[in-house]
């Protein structure tokens, strides 16, 4: 491919991303691929400038006007800044040095003799001679926002247009849709005063008495969407296509959403859209010698638009030198993640607005001004598959693999696809071309698709009906957005978490069972499945690293005293989804037997008191599973027991329908001692003292819950008085 070709289709399809992007609002690129095709044509057109057309988007900014706005021309050109794309330091050292030397290129025209054609005849500004001198120079450090260009026109303090950047010349009118943020202000208040401004910079002056409104002020400034507000606004679109709302969709990031919300020809649908803004300069506006401000840096500028009534960002701060440019750089980096906007760098500028003047522009950008970026946080990659992942509760997520690309920082390979519905709602298939996001250390996740590089004949994605780990059936129950693994205690995946519950204090209680050591029984093959804990001998334990001769003969002597349990605690130790203690205990008082909770149909489970739907369908498929059902046996058969009895109907034990609080130390019940025979009762026992408890059981240093007791006059005893409640009923 020759130059010229490639030249115009860099044009092409620079042109088209940024149609996309800026009229549309629908990005089909991230930003760090524009930007490298952006300098790509760039360097092409420097080394071949005949190459370089009128239309080519070096030679311009933003976009075209979308129909339906009203054109406004600007005043003061909108133009967009240079681009610093070296992340680390050197970046902001690179500015400070670019800076300098154009300096000393001027004061090399002043010595030049008259009738040269690079002679200039006026000295430089004092400021820029100091600097020449050694002194550093002076910058103003702030956000880059990733949002969407504004410039308000205020007439005597009147917000009178808004228009958006446009194409840098002419932009569209705006001013309904920008009425509706209530952060700008429609009238303009105060006035500044000199004297309440930080101390200029050396070589900097400022004139006495305050600075009033100007009659004319363009103010230059960011609208930009929060993440929360992003991701409230996008859950309202999902609601919405939910309900069959066709016209809705979900966006892409903050910065699109925000910029359809301007472009809204309707302010009413603008005004739904939660919007901020941030103001950063000036354009247009009433000379000094016209009655407007006699602003020297830019700082002041800013301090300015905060006194009367404007937004600017709390992070701006004042630099000497690119040593504390630097430092801002990597302060902002550190906080990036915890902002509650979106930034992809940093923006310095020379702060003395007269060395300003004297850096002047290059082409299309300004030379005293640059974007410092920050690694990419969204870059371009390709699926190369789409694996399902197994986690220790069994919750099943898709997982694609990505040609390894660097974003956020690191080398990415993986990028999480959350669950099925997601998957399919972004139609991310094997082959496609996708954006990839990793901020910090949020775990990457496809962002898009590009459907129109899609290769023929890719497959939809879809979750199996088994397990890939265990082979086990793989569930999504209804209302859940989540498939899940059926295997519980026997699939690989699930081990150590099932063990770690299984010998938990409220389940089996095995006390020494932590899990550093489950770790290395899993890990070593020494424990494969439950059965196996009660298989190991004193030898295997004492081998394992960090296991003591008398902490391996304290574990085997709790896994022995564990074999005696309740049926309670052993439905719960199983781990069954949604089985938590106290449905347990109703299950193990209802049914009265293991096999007879084993062998119960859905609607025979839906007779438990508490129990609905949603637990009932669970204990079913737990123990219609066989691997389950072969677990339990095994369980029993290497010593398991608890004793068992006939079904007890809550409704005939003798504490059914009470409702009691423990508080304060018993003289010989433990807290848990006296909740299981609570409930073994038929009681409840809350957390909380309300008008419904029916006793507060008290003990010694009992705290607010006795004097909440008092206060509702509920009554209150102490464990002897629950012991005869417990013998007697009540």
């Amino acid at each position: 491919m020759n130059i010229e070709t490639k030249a115009a289709q860099l044009r092409a399809a620079l042109n088209r991303a940024a149609h996309q992007y800026y009229t549309l609002d629908a990005p089909e690129i991230p930003d760090v691929e524009y930007d490298r095709l952006f300098q790509e044509l760039q360097a092409i057109e420097a080394a071949h400038p005949e190459l370089r057309t009128p239309d080519s988007p070096t030679q311009r900014v933003g976009a075209a006007v979308l129909a339906g706005f009203t054109p406004v021309r600007h005043s003061v050109p909108m133009l967009s800044i240079r681009t610093e794309t070296d992340t680390t330091a050197a970046g902001a050292e690179k500015f400070d040095e670019q800076v300098r030397n154009h300096l000393a290129s001027e004061q090399r025209r002043t010595e030049l003799k008259p009738g040269d054609p690079r002679y200039r005849a006026e000295p430089l500004d004092p400021i820029a001679q100091a600097v020449l001198a050694g002194q550093p120079i002076g910058y103003v450090a702030e956000p880059k926002f990733d949002g969407l260009a504004i410039s308000l026109r205020y007439e005597h303090g009147v917000l009178v247009q808004a228009a958006t950047r446009g194409d840098g010349e002419t932009g569209e009118d705006v001013t309904q849709n920008i009425r509706t943020l209530r952060q700008i202000p429609l009238v303009l208040s105060g006035e500044i005063s000199a004297r309440s401004l930080p101390l200029p910079l050396a070589g900097e002056g400022r004139g006495e008495g305050g600075w009033p409104i100007p009659p004319i002020l363009e103010v230059r400034g960011e609208v930009y969407m929060r993440r929360d507000d992003f991701e409230a606004l996008n859950e309202r679109m999902r609601e919405r296509m939910a309900a069959g709302d066709r016209a809705a969709k979900t966006f892409v990031n903050p910065r699109n959403a925000a910029a359809g919300a301007v472009r809204q020809l309707d302010p009413a649908i603008a005004a739904q859209r939660p919007l901020s803004f941030f103001a950063y300069g000036l354009g247009d506006i009433t000379p000094p010698e016209a009655g407007g401000p006699d602003f020297r840096a830019h700082w002041e500028v800013l301090q300015a638009l905060r006194a009367w009534g404007l937004p600017v960002s709390a992070l701006a701060r004042r630099a000497q030198g690119a040593a504390e440019l630097a430092a801002f750089h990597a302060d902002v980096a550190a906080e990036r993640d915890g902002l509650p906007f979106d930034i992809d760098g940093v923006v310095y500028k020379v702060d003395s607005l007269a060395l300003q003047r004297e850096l002047g522009f290059v082409t299309r950008e300004p030379r005293w001004a640059v974007a410092h970026k920050y690694p990419a946080q969204e870059q371009l990659t390709t699926v190369q598959a789409i694996d399902v992942q197994v986690g220790r509760t069994g919750k099943l997520t898709p997982v694609a693999k990505l040609a390894p690309v660097f974003v956020g920082g690191v080398t990415v390979t993986n990028a999480t696809l959350h669950n099925e519905l997601e998957a399919r709602r972004k139609d991310v298939r094997v082959g496609d071309t996708v954006i990839v996001r990793r901020a910090g250390d949020v775990i990457p996740e496809v962002v898009s698709v590009l459907a129109d590089q899609r290769p023929p004949g890719a497959p939809e994605f879809s979750m199996p009906a088994r397990c890939p780990v265990c082979d086990s059936e793989v569930v999504r129950e209804e209302g859940e957005a989540d498939h899940r693994c059926t295997g519980g205690i026997s699939c690989p995946a699930q081990r150590k978490q099932a063990l770690l519950h299984y010998a938990s204090r409220r389940a089996m209680d095995i006390e020494g069972l932590g899990e550093k050591l489950v770790d290395q029984l899993i890990d070593g093959r020494v424990v494969n499945s439950l059965p196996d804990l009660y298989r190991m001998g004193f030898v295997s334990l004492a081998a394992l690293d960090r296991m003591a001769e008398k902490s391996a003969q304290n574990l085997l002597e709790a896994l022995e005293k564990s074999k005696q349990t309740t049926l309670a605690r052993f439905l719960y130790a199983l781990g069954i989804r949604h089985v938590g203690e106290t449905t347990a205990k109703d299950l193990a008082r209802h049914f009265g037997t293991l096999d007879a909770v084993m062998a119960a149909s859905t609607s025979q489970l839906l007779q438990t008191p508490d129990v609905g739907p949603v637990v009932a369908g669970s204990v079913h498929t737990f123990f219609e599973q066989p691997h389950n059902r072969e677990v339990v046996e095994q369980l029993r058969a290497v010593g398991i027991y608890w004793a068992e009895g006939k079904p007890a109907p809550a409704a005939l034990l003798p504490l059914a329908g009470k409702t009691f609080v423990l508080t304060g130390t018993l003289p010989t019940l433990s807290r848990d001692e006296a909740k299981d025979m609570l409930e073994a009762a038929g009681a409840k026992v809350s957390g909380s003292v309300s008008k419904k408890t029916s006793y507060v059981v008290a003990g010694a240093e009992a705290g607010s819950k006795l004097e909440r007791a008092h206060a509702l006059e509920v009554p209150v005893i102490d464990e002897d008085g629950l012991r005869a409640l417990l013998g007697g009923g009540a």
